[in-house]
């Protein structure tokens, strides 16, 4: 195969390493994942696997229709879980409204009341994609070209959400966002 890959699960520990510092102790932590994608599975297991390894309790809370969407957010508002772990898929996505101490991989959670994200740049990879594009049709093989990996990622943070969520985010952390929502 040949294009850009996003690093979805190589992330994870990042991630997890993240919320910890902004939100410390946060176990347990939730981890919200539509469990019938099959692309999710691995994503769910290389995350419980970087909890385990951090020290961190994962209780894995999978959707997958609207009704287990709304009681994943009863678990959530419960206090059943200190923050919450998001895998996007499509389903995932559609959602993201909600408010929730969580961390996403993707900044229009953040641009959508979520506390932070932090994943690969996607306008950098969307410019790769059409060089690749216009590769191909020029007559380049698919099978020639290497798959790449993301090399610009971003850290997001929404102020507001900190704030209704009781958190201080400090300002060491603050500085090496690339984007403070405010």
């Amino acid at each position: 195969m040949t294009g850009l890959s996003v690093l979805a699960t190589e992330l994870a520990a990042k991630r997890l390493e993240i919320l910890e510092e902004i939100a410390p102790h946060v176990s347990p932590l939730g981890m919200f994942w539509n469990d019938t994608n099959p692309s999710m599975v691995l994503s769910a297991h290389r995350s419980q696997d970087a909890a385990a390894k951090l020290g961190l309790t994962i209780q894995s809370i999978g959707v997958h229709d609207l009704i287990s969407f709304d009681s994943t957010f009863a678990v959530v508002e419960s206090g059943r879980v200190a923050a919450l772990l998001t895998l996007i898929d499509p389903f995932t996505r559609e959602y993201r409204q909600r408010h929730l101490p969580a961390i996403y991989d993707a900044r229009e959670f953040v641009q959508s009341a979520g506390l932070i994200s932090y994943g690969p740049s996607l306008l950098p990879m969307q410019r790769r994609v059409a060089e690749y594009v216009d590769k191909i049709l020029k007559g380049a093989k698919p099978g020639d070209l290497p798959v790449e990996q993301p090399t610009k990622f971003e850290l997001v943070i929404n102020l507001k959400a900190a704030k209704a969520l009781g958190l201080t985010i400090p300002e060491s952390f603050l500085v090496r966002a690339h984007e403070v929502i405010e």
